[in-house]
């Protein structure tokens, strides 16, 4: 038996349909207008004439950035960066997600960590202390300033703690129940479970350190040691050229300061656009799974 559809449902659909695809293509449109640039001559770019589709396709801008050691070298520096950085940080976000989810019955100064963490979200000590402290551990100038002063993210270890509490309870009672202990219960239980907190977690944590760039300024003393971003920070905010050889100049005169910038913009965004869509099918799962009916 065919369902006739109100109006007013085909209004709705109408309506809703525009406003997704306008806001889709409010995210689309800008990373296209900079791709176009980056294959464009630089005439065209330079004149303003690029707009959604390359003019005069070339890839010289992509030939310059790529034959630079020193984005290769901040490349290279941004990957170890993210990799310990999301390791190390999901990895103490889980340890103290887990007692902190618990009651304060269990676990009996749950409630005041709770708060020693929310209270380091409102204040902190300020950039100069933090600088003294980074400086005083000897961690300046090497991989470990880029990591281990953000080893623990307060914010995704409340987002955690309360996913945590949300979970059935008799799950857990019946992992206790056949002999499992905390750690098995963690393991065995609560990751499983928590599939799309920690993908979301892991987004947040990947993008985070890969977008990154103030903190490389500051904690390395050698440009050689500068994450991704913090390189395009130099090259393309504050413009500096001094390190281009003689290959360069004569390259810069095939693009123009445009075309690099669009492309280095593309290429610095382009594996967080990878990463995307492998952790998509965890955020349609919905937030809570495995709920357990009486």
């Amino acid at each position: 038996m065919n369902q006739r559809t109100s109006l007013s449902r085909k209004i709705f659909s109408i309506c809703n349909y525009t406003l997704l695809i306008g806001m889709s293509l409010l995210c689309l449109l800008p990373m296209i207008h900079v791709l176009a640039i980056s294959f464009s001559d630089n005439v065209a770019a330079s004149a303003g004439a690029v707009k959604l589709w390359p003019v005069d396709f070339t890839t010289k801008s992509y030939e310059f950035v790529l034959a630079k050691k020193e984005f290769i070298t901040s490349l290279v520096v941004s990957v170890q960066r993210v990799f310990l950085g999301t390791v190390i940080n999901m990895m103490f976000t889980i340890l103290m997600a887990y007692p902190l989810s618990k009651e304060a019955s269990v676990f009996k100064w749950r409630t005041l960590y709770v708060w020693v963490l929310f209270f380091s979200i409102l204040f902190s000590g300020g950039l100069i202390p933090w600088y003294m402290t980074i400086r005083a551990t000897g961690l300046l100038d090497t991989i470990w300033a880029l990591v281990i002063p953000s080893a623990v993210p307060v914010f995704n270890v409340i987002l955690l703690l309360n996913f945590f509490r949300a979970l059935p309870k008799d799950l857990e009672e019946a992992a206790f129940i056949d002999g499992a202990g905390h750690v098995k219960t963690l393991l065995r239980v609560y990751i499983p479970l928590s599939a799309p907190a920690l993908a979301t977690l892991v987004l947040f944590t990947v993008v985070g350190h890969w977008n990154s760039w103030f903190d490389g300024l500051i904690l390395m003393n050698s440009p050689d040691h500068y994450p991704l971003q913090s390189y395009l920070q130099t090259v393309v905010i504050q413009r500096d050229f001094t390190s281009l050889t003689e290959q360069d100049i004569k390259t810069m005169k095939e693009i123009s300061d445009r075309t690099v910038k669009a492309a280095q913009i593309f290429m610095g965004a382009l594996p967080i656009l990878l990463v995307y869509p492998f952790l998509q099918r965890f955020f349609i799962q919905g937030i809570v799974i495995g709920s357990v009916k009486e």
